[in-house]
């Protein structure tokens, strides 16, 4: 026996390798939905929401066109053609009282989810009543309803019919006046399968021999299986479930276990032993599991019943989960009536020392466990009590079954990771090739619907929907034949969701890819079938889901756009895809291209192909398509047109090592050159993460602080410089003042040489890493440019200095679209375009005498000196230019 923590490891990596590994011909590895559909994006639906919360029971009569709902005290009477749609009596308050309230809560229970009447069961019980149970804060009971005034008229004890824990699973049905019920029961929670009415009550036997152990029910069914009968058999009630696993296991931590449990119809007990206990209680274990990965599915979840054409054709349909609670997956696995019989008939299983194993001892005649027969009659037989004792003594110590019942082809028909399925349903489709087809709906733990179709041993996924916004389980599901819409309720609401949403799909490859069994191509849109009584020119391809379109290559629905991007620059040409199973493949000119990688200049991804560092033979004409079924689909077009690079500026270096690490100041401009050290980003790397936290802060409210400082002094220097000119116009005549106006105050030398010095504008990228192309530069209209210098101008110190006029602002620029498609103005387009960048305005003299401005720099230079090993932020904010 294999140790828990070594089971866990083991089980760990056989399903890392089963996800790493495809499963081979039959099981697909993780079924991908070919589309995602938000909640802002369904079409055709319907929904209700009342007063209450918790929908979780509803009962469909699809011939009355009614749906009835069970919430959390309340229930309510909707039209299944809408369920939008609300008239009078259509909800009935069920509170417990106050009174009731109070005591559960002196009992220990939670008021927030125990201490309220949540309605598990919601039946027809004859042509004119229903027939309900709630938990009612933890004192069951049960009531009927006047359908035709959808009121209460009479209440009675739950406590036998009802569970009295919101939590646990129940399953419960009427038919034929009788109740039958499945849940834990009672305060100690004991698990029990009973028939609540009429007369007499039958149980499970407790004692030797437990038949449930802490067992979770999910569904019941009757299969009326004394219909056409050769051997006068009796109807059958099938119960599913999960439970603690007691048999013996190689793997230890396996602890639960699904089942099947049946008992017969007509079983009334036994006379002497099993008196109102069940005399035909027998169960199975149900498997879903991956064999060449020991993955086993142990937790049931849910379970739909699907009737075939004769009783015997009937499917049973599992939502199964693993044990795990931090690790989620799902399987769903088929199992068939003859299966399930067979297993029923086949050798028992023994408790011997203290561990279950086959019986090989003699089997009575009359087969323990079986329903009365016509063999059973011919021995005067003809109930239950009548049966001896030894067959009964026999069925009370062998309830389990030893034969386990694989599911149809041994292995689940879908898997799906990463998801909690909680309810499945499913409605067999005829295409138009005639097949039929199985139509799966799938509720997901998070309040999603999984559309699938069941192509020969596959499942394809055709669509999953968000219905609720916030996430939240999937109570409930049923299918309505007559409105084609299944009914999906959760804890906020209802929804009603239409079988197919064919106009969804806007062109016939399309249509044709999503292999909706109801949805066709009628030459113009996607169509459903069920409209056309001539289906000969309607286009569908549910088998291979590629075939019937001829016009896929044209320009239709096929976006053109144009790019200029400058040399050595990156640009991301967009492409979206549609479907989840499309993958994107690129031409160049007509030529595909062949391998994606940075040392190549391209790089690919769920948004479109980025260029890296563009060259001119990377010019030219792009076109995306979306390879889907072997079929590719032109999805958008893009010319792209790189620009050569304008000429080196005979001012400014081309090595960005070689910029000074200063502070270049004039009146009202600081900036801040900072030197490309060796932690530079090249610009195929990825972005370094942007600075956070305290000494990202700490940096933004200096520079801050530097930035007004020196807007105080730039304005304490146009007040001097005014002062300076109104003296030198008053004193002009006086030697000493010209004197004094040739020698010079710090203040007026920088004011003066601020006129007369060179201005460029230029920009420094963490991405250039020496090239020759750090020139400045700005995307414009017309695909050029943009470099700013000023114009010289002389001033002899001989002559009279004129007011200095203010420095003109450049005019703003147009929106434009650059390389990456966005509509942006100057400064973020040399962010965008080059990474790290920041505006320089150099000085052709670099002569300062100001004390202020020494005072100044060296303050920045110790700044720029602690700055100097750092990375650059790679997209600065406003304050870094």
């Amino acid at each position: 026996m294999m140790c828990p923590g070594l089971y866990v490891l083991t089980q760990f990596c056989c399903l890392i390798s089963a996800f790493a590994f495809p499963f081979g011909p039959v099981l697909e590895l993780d079924v991908t939905p070919r589309i995602t559909v938000t909640i802002n994006g369904l079409l055709g639906c319907n929904r209700f929401q009342g007063l209450a919360v918790n929908y979780s029971t509803l009962l469909l009569e699809d011939e009355a066109g009614m749906l009835y709902v069970g919430a959390r005290e309340a229930l309510y009477a909707l039209d299944s053609a809408n369920i939008s749609i609300t008239h009078n009596n259509t909800a009935i308050d069920w509170a417990a009282s106050a009174e009731q309230k109070r005591q559960c809560l002196s009992k220990g229970r939670d008021n927030q989810t125990e201490c309220y009447n949540y309605v598990r069961l919601l039946s027809r019980y004859n042509e004119t009543h229903l027939y309900t149970c709630g938990t009612h804060a933890f004192r069951p009971r049960c009531a009927y309803i006047e359908v035709e005034r959808f009121s209460f008229v009479r209440f009675e004890e739950g406590k036998d019919k009802c569970p009295y824990d919101p939590s646990k699973g129940y399953t419960g049905l009427i038919v034929d006046g009788e109740m039958y019920s499945a849940s834990q029961y009672e305060f100690r929670s004991s698990p029990d399968i009973r028939r609540n009415f009429p007369f007499p009550n039958l149980r499970t036997e407790e004692a030797p021999t437990r038949w449930l152990l802490e067992a979770d029910f999910v569904g019941s069914a009757l299969l009326r299986e004394s219909i056409n009968s050769s051997t006068g058999d009796d109807d059958k009630l099938y119960f599913f479930f999960t439970e603690r696993n007691t048999e013996q296991s190689p793997y230890s931590s396996q602890t639960k276990v699904s089942r099947v449990a049946r008992v017969c119809k007509g079983d009334i007990g036994g006379q002497r032993n099993l008196q109102r206990k069940w005399t035909s209680f027998l169960k199975a274990r149900l498997v879903c599991s991956v064999p060449e990965y020991e993955l086993q599915f142990n937790v049931l979840r849910s379970v739909f019943v699907q009737e075939g054409p004769s009783v015997h054709d009937t499917i049973f349909w599992g939502v199964f989960g693993l044990e795990w609670k931090n690790f989620k997956a799902s399987a769903v696995c088929r199992y068939s009536l003859i299966d399930i019989q067979a297993a029923f008939d086949g050798p028992y299983m023994e408790i011997q020392d203290s561990k279950w194993r086959e019986y090989t001892g003699k089997v009575p005649d009359l087969r323990p466990g079986s329903c009365i027969t016509d063999q059973h009659r011919a021995q005067l037989i003809n109930t239950s009590r009548d049966l001896p004792d030894s067959v009964l003594m026999f069925v009370r110590r062998h309830p389990l079954m030893s034969t386990e019942i694989q599911p149809i082809g041994r292995r689940p028909l879908l898997f799906k990771k990463s998801v909690d399925y909680t309810r499945v349903t499913v409605q067999q489709i005829t295409g138009m090739d005639g097949k039929s087809y199985n139509l799966l709906f799938i509720g997901t733990d998070e309040g999603w619907l999984h559309k699938a179709v069941e192509i020969g041993d596959r499942v394809h996924i055709i669509e999953e929907l968000q219905l609720f916004k916030e996430s939240q389980p999937i109570n409930n599901m049923v299918i309505s034949h007559k409105q084609r819409s299944v009914y999906v309720s959760a804890a906020s609401g209802v929804v009603q969701v239409p079988f197919s949403a064919c106009q969804r799909y806007n062109s016939c490859y399309d249509c044709v890819f999503a292999r909706d069994p109801l949805c066709a191509w009628d030459g113009r849109e996607c169509v459903k079938i069920s409209s056309y009584f001539d289906k000969s020119n309607l286009t569908q391809d549910i088998q291979m889901g590629n075939r019937g379109c001829d016009d896929i290559t044209a320009d239709g629905l096929v976006s053109h756009r144009s790019r200029s991007v400058m040399v050595g620059d990156d640009v991301l040409l967009q492409c979206e895809l549609h479907s989840n199973l499309a993958a994107p493949r690129w031409t160049l000119n007509g030529e595909q291209l062949q391998g994606y990688g940075t040392d190549r200049g391209y790089r690919t991804g769920t948004d479109g192909l980025l260029i890296i560092g563009a060259q001119s033979r990377q010019g030219g004409h792009y076109r995306c398509y979306a390879v889907e079924n072997g079929v590719w689909v032109p999805i958008c077009s893009f010319m792209v047109r790189v620009q050569p690079a304008p000429p080196a500026s005979p001012h400014l270096p081309t090595d960005p090592t070689a910029l000074p690490e200063r502070l270049f100041t004039t009146t009202s401009v600081i900036i801040l050159t900072p030197t490309i050290g060796p932690t530079e980003q090249p610009l195929h790397s990825p972005p370094a993460a942007l600075p956070s936290g305290p000494e990202f802060q700490t940096n933004r409210h200096m520079e801050a602080m530097y930035i007004s400082l020196v807007a105080v002094l730039g304005g304490l220097c146009l007040v001097l410089t005014v002062v300076l000119l109104y003296v030198s116009f008053c004193a002009h005549s006086c030697p000493a003042d010209r004197k004094y106006s040739q020698q010079g105050l710090s203040v007026s030398t920088v004011t003066e040489r601020k006129r007369s010095s060179n201005i460029e504008l230029k920009t420094i990228s963490s991405h250039c890493n020496g090239r020759a192309d750090m020139r400045g530069r700005a995307a414009s209209t017309d695909g050029a440019f943009l470099q700013i210098v000023s114009g010289e101008s002389q001033s002899s110190p001989d002559k009279e200095v004129p007011p200095a006029p203010p420095l003109p602002l450049p005019p703003p620029l147009p929106a434009t679209e650059f390389t990456n498609g966005l509509s942006a103005t100057l400064p973020s387009v040399l962010r965008k375009m080059n990474g790290n960048s920041y505006v320089l305005l150099r000085q052709a003299d670099s002569e300062m005498t100001s004390p202020l401005y020494h005072s100044f720099t060296e303050e920045l230079n110790r700044i720029l000196e602690k700055r100097k090993h750092t990375q650059l932020d790679v997209e600065p904010d406003e304050s870094s230019v």
